[in-house]
């Protein structure tokens, strides 16, 4: 079984797959009237297809326990999709690139306190995976028409686990 190690979120580490959600480093500025600052354009919201447009869900996820083994990730060749934690939990974001279809060269990341992410469109990803308690996030993503989501099953599970 192939062991992928966890490794923190950065932007430049996670950049090919789509963009870190962060204050730290972000265009702000205020509004009203001085009362409240808005860190503008944190990631870049993808809709192609027909008749696209934006989602905002809530998604609660179960948790779930290291290591995890990984058999399973998906993509959206139609749209990005963007995970915000509503609180502070610990998650993690797992990631691939793709070989003609296959995803490949997985990678997982930790995100610290405040961080989200958006995944760029047609990016191999697994699903929303927190650890330790149900936690729930904002998800921005695309609706319309058109079949947004692509499985892969591996035939060989990855160990996802922390790094020795």
């Amino acid at each position: 079984m192939n062991t992928i190690p966890i490794e923190p979120l950065t932007a430049v580490a996670f950049a090919p797959f789509g963009q870190v959600i962060e204050l730290d480093g972000a265009h702000h500025y205020p509004i009203n009237n001085g009362m409240t600052e808005r860190y503008h354009d944190l990631a870049r919201v993808e809709l192609g297809g027909v008749h696209a447009r934006p989602l905002i869900s809530i998604f609660r996820g179960q948790p779930y326990a290291l290591p995890l083994s990984l058999l399973l990730v998906e993509r959206h060749p139609l749209g990005s999709q963007a995970f915000y934690p509503l609180a502070q939990p610990s998650w993690l974001v797992i990631v691939a690139e793709d070989d003609s279809g296959t995803p490949v060269r997985l990678r997982a990341f930790r995100p610290a306190l405040g961080q989200g992410v958006n995944i760029a469109m047609n990016t191999w990803h697994g699903v929303l995976t927190t650890l330790s308690v149900v936690s729930d996030f904002v998800v921005v993503d695309r609706g319309g028409e058109g079949n947004n989501l692509e499985e892969f099953t591996f035939d060989q599970p990855y160990l996802i686990a922390e790094q020795a």
